[in-house]
């Protein structure tokens, strides 16, 4: 009787190709404030206006090294009255290596701060927990969509149309 093996996937690192790689370095809060000027009982569901953004920046001592920042912002209003207000930028060092020009945005842009989200979500619930408030539990985020969005805009700018204004 012969023996039949499974067929062996390729392996990038026997071709003398090093296999793509992310790692995380370190997670922190950049900055976070907390304004709570709407003290007192509150009767409406209050209306949240969130805002979401995404930057990456090399690290200066380069080998693949990227800060990588997740901003997040919070305004609750109800009644006319603005109940809180909150900021957080949260930041990971992410070190790449062996990854191609072309899925550097990408990777920094999506990947990145959807490893990030979760906590970033956690400290901002806690946050207004502590201010007195139910905790703000954010959606999950479409990264994607969010960088589509932004690679849009840039490639409208770029050929001399603005976006247009959004309400």
């Amino acid at each position: 009787m012969t023996e039949m093996s499974a067929p062996q996937a390729p392996n990038p690192a026997a071709a003398g190709e090093a296999a793509p790689g992310l790692r995380v370095l370190g997670q922190y809060i950049k900055d976070l404030s907390f304004e709570n000027p709407g003290v007192g009982p509150v009767q409406a569901q209050p209306n949240i206006d969130l805002g979401i953004d995404v930057s990456a920046t090399p690290h200066v001592d380069g080998n693949g090294l990227f800060e990588v920042s997740l901003k997040l912002s919070a305004k609750a209003m109800a009644d006319g009255k603005v109940l809180f207000i909150t900021e957080l930028d949260y930041a990971g060092l992410f070190q790449l290596q062996n990854v191609q020009q072309a899925q550097l945005e990408p990777l920094l842009l999506i990947e990145c701060p959807r490893l990030l989200f979760p906590f970033a979500r956690r400290v901002v619930a806690e946050i207004t927990r502590e201010g007195g408030f139910p905790p703000l539990l954010i959606d999950p985020v479409d990264f994607v969509q969010l960088y589509q969005q932004q690679y849009r805009r840039a490639q409208e700018a770029a050929a001399g149309n603005p976006p247009p204004a959004q309400a």
